[in-house]
């Protein structure tokens, strides 16, 4: 379909698009916080209580490949505002469930809506917009995607702690009502790509390799790499996986068609995207988890403190789309990633005595560098696929950065638990009986003994115990700050094969067809 769109750019579709990606990304993270809340109430183990978290990412990975097809075949609009149908309806069980099967239950219903709606979007951008404006609106649409992480936390805790946990919920209802019946009122129906032979192998391939790929991921680290659980997942995974692509570059009408890595932008892009995810992600992860379990705060104030990251993309994404129509996306990328590549090496170096405002400046310089690279990249490779690719290539492209941020936060999980089990080593033996600390530690246990009655026994107890509890939390500490090294260093990557890949893409007017481009047949209304 040729490009014909107006150079004018439709806010009321944007903001439609905006908003539905918005309420998707927010619910994977919003859930976070009531999730201790939800534990007493449905009298539920952590290991239960994490599949409330587990079967809405494993439901978004399943679904997101067959988005593509759906769309084509039935009509982006069609499939979007049934999506957030499906979304709103699992939202309204959520609120409703009495326990945690009825909420795993309901939360499969929303990844359903929620798995459709993030590829959906943007290709239907694609399908709105001309691909001259193409950077600042994939810019704004990008806000969703950087500021609902963060926000989560934030507005989650409030609603957790102050009003009423169900809201977290409840709140999807009238928003998404509201947006289906925008979507009803401004979207316009795509035309229709029929297809005679429907890829079932391609279905259930996809499903089973990328169900058990991510459940693997998931859960490798409670369960153990090298278990024979683990190991089966991975086999079963691979093979399915293989069987997939096998398929996908035999079939004639593939659910996903594996011939676009044959564009070379494209693919660079999915592989520079899959380490910005494994890298931004897996570090978001390691922030909460410091902030509130080894420095005390509560999530109200883990998300205000994170809140300013947020804002800071938000403010720069559009800034960052302008700049990649005006240049392209080579040195706005480069740009990006240098920034994000420096400031996560810089939290590598946090601690129990820096400052949060120091935190927050960081985070916030590695927010607004996370503007730079994540959806020029993006933009850069889907500017490269053919206008009736659109559909499969954001669905693909969305599923591989699902699987990479999920392996992100595997992976970092797993590296914090092996470094700290060192540092924790490191830190007992270097502990100086000698010192001037520990001989305050001993005068203030002296005095302890003496005030409350204890024996010089019980206040050494006491004051080894707190010794111990120092350690521990310092071995922690000292372990996400490896893990955060290794997060920049991911990220070092990506720009190193921006410098010798990536190029300038400005000149680039039309995306290069692919051989056997399936009809398009005209929507009947």
């Amino acid at each position: 379909m040729p490009d014909t769109k107006s150079e004018k750019i439709d806010w009321s579709i944007l903001i439609v698009i905006i908003l539905g990606t918005f309420m998707a990304i927010l619910d994977s993270s919003i859930v976070n916080v009531a999730l201790p809340k939800m534990m007493a109430i449905f009298n539920a183990s952590t290991d239960d209580i994490e599949w409330i978290l587990t079967a809405y990412m494993l439901t978004l990975g399943v679904i997101m490949p067959i988005s593509g097809f759906l769309g084509d075949r039935f009509g982006y609009k069609r499939i979007y505002i049934l999506a957030l149908s499906l979304f709103v309806v699992g939202s309204g069980l959520c609120g409703l469930a009495w326990n945690l099967p009825s909420m795993i239950f309901a939360r499969v219903i929303q990844a359903l809506g929620g798995g459709i709606m993030q590829p959906l979007g943007m290709a239907l951008i694609y399908r709105s917009f001309p691909r001259s404006k193409m950077g600042m609106v994939l810019g704004f649409w990008g806000i969703a995607a950087m500021a609902a992480p963060a926000i989560g936390p934030t507005l989650g805790g409030y609603l957790v702690d102050y009003v009423y946990w169900r809201l977290i919920f409840y709140i999807n209802v009238p928003i998404g009502l509201l947006n289906i019946f925008l979507a009803g009122l401004l979207l316009t129906e795509s035309p229709l790509i029929k297809g005679h032979h429907f890829d079932f192998v391609g279905l259930i391939s996809s499903c089973v390799g990328l169900f058990c790929l991510l459940l693997a991921i998931s859960k490798g680290t409670t369960e153990g790499w090298t278990s024979l659980y683990i190991l089966t997942l991975e086999i079963v995974a691979f093979t399915s996986l293989a069987i997939f692509v096998f398929n996908e570059l035999t079939h004639p009408e593939p659910l996903l068609d594996l011939r676009m890595f044959k564009n070379k932008i494209f693919t660079l892009s999915i592989v520079i995207g899959a380490l910005i995810a494994m890298g931004l992600f897996g570090a978001i992860f390691l922030i909460p988890l410091m902030l509130q379990n080894f420095l005390g705060q509560s999530a109200m104030k883990t998300g205000l403190i994170m809140f300013p990251a947020a804002l800071a993309s938000s403010i720069m994404m559009p800034v960052s789309g302008r700049l990649y129509d005006k240049y392209g996306a080579r040195w706005v990328v480069i740009f990006g990633l240098a920034v994000v590549s420096y400031s996560t090496y810089v939290m590598g170096s946090f601690g129990a005595l820096t400052s949060f405002f120091t935190m927050m400046v960081w985070m916030t310089v590695r927010g607004g560098g996370m503007a730079f690279c994540f959806m020029p990249i993006t933009t850069a490779g889907m500017n490269s696929i053919p206008q009736h690719l659109v559909g499969r290539a954001s669905a693909l492209s969305n599923v591989i950065r699902q699987v990479a941020a999920s392996f992100g936060v595997a992976m970092m999980t797993t590296i914090m638990q092996h470094r700290q089990v060192a540092h924790l080593a490191q830190l007992a033996n270097s502990v100086n009986m000698s010192s001037n600390d520990y001989i305050h530690i001993q005068e203030a246990l002296s005095g302890m003994a003496v005030t409350r009655n204890w024996s010089m026994a019980q206040a050494q107890g006491v004051g080894l115990g707190y010794i111990d509890k120092l350690i521990v939390i310092r071995s922690y500490i000292e372990s996400m700050d490896d893990c955060f090294v290794i997060a920049a260093l991911l990220c070092l990557f990506a720009l190193v094969l921006c410098l010798l890949f990536l190029k300038d893409d400005k000149k680039r007017q039309t995306p290069a067809a692919l051989p056997n481009e399936p009809p398009a047949v005209a929507l009947e209304t």
